[in-house]
């Protein structure tokens, strides 16, 4: 009975534990568990959560649309490479 309370409490956790996880956590990192933020079609305060942007490099990203590439971003001065760097596993540029 217990091992399968412990079953039960585990599923329940795996579906709910990622909805309270922080984005950039490591371990969901490490994972691939994060969600990509998508610099096509994101708003600027979905951009704004990435490290080194701000509303200013938010708006220069919109302001650029549409991207091929997700490292177009440094290619068009948008954002310097230390930047892109810190963010480019946390992007992606749907078509």
């Amino acid at each position: 009975m217990k091992a399968l309370v412990a079953a039960f409490l585990a599923a329940v956790l795996s579906l709910v534990a990622p909805a309270f996880a922080a984005q950039d956590d490591p371990v969901l990192v490490a994972q691939g568990k994060t969600e990509l933020i998508d610099i096509n079609h994101a708003k600027a305060e979905e951009l704004m959560k990435l490290k080194g942007i701000g509303e200013a490099r938010a708006a220069a990203i919109i302001k650029g649309r549409p991207y091929a590439r997700k490292d177009e971003l440094v290619q068009k001065k948008i954002v310097p490479e230390s930047v892109y760097n810190d963010i480019k596993d946390k992007i992606i540029a749907k078509q």
